[in-house]
């Protein structure tokens, strides 16, 4: 029983989240961003979803990097935040679907070995479409270096 109510929950939570860009984030939102030093003043956000609230999850990428957080409200040690700047990035997979109760996502493996994972979710198009665009930005700078 528990284990329904948990997905029914989680089903209602993340349907309610979009993937947003600089423009539809709030001043707030990005000054939060930057407090947890994932953004430079001169950086901007390409896309960013979240899985639950942005104070607590978020996952994107800018015009240099990609990022994703996760700051638990409860215990700081289980905070997670990872970042790589686009020449840092060795590989990028992508996992379409990741299962019933997981958002697809892309694998980053930085070069030096070290992974995290930047997840987003919507309409098939739409996660397509944020995918393409960040590995688009990656292959660009790297092409720059």
């Amino acid at each position: 029983m528990k284990a329904k109510l948990y997905i029914f929950c989680f089903l209602i939570l993340s349907a309610c989240n979009s993937i947003e860009t600089n423009d539809t984030l709030s001043k707030s939102d990005i000054d939060y961003i930057r407090s947890l030093n994932l953004l430079d003043k001169d950086e901007q956000i390409h896309r960013f979803y979240s899985e639950y609230k942005k104070r607590v999850a978020g996952n994107f990428f800018t015009d240099k990097r990609m990022a994703k957080y996760w700051i638990d409200e409860r215990d700081s040690k289980k905070n997670s935040i990872h970042s790589a700047f686009y020449n840092e990035i060795q590989a990028i997979d992508t996992v379409y679907y990741a299962g019933a109760t997981y958002s697809p996502y892309m694998m980053i493996t930085k070069a030096d070995g070290k992974q995290f994972k930047v997840c987003t979710d919507g309409k098939r198009e739409e996660i397509k479409a944020f995918f393409e665009e960040a590995i688009h930005l990656w292959r660009q700078k790297k092409a720059a270096n």
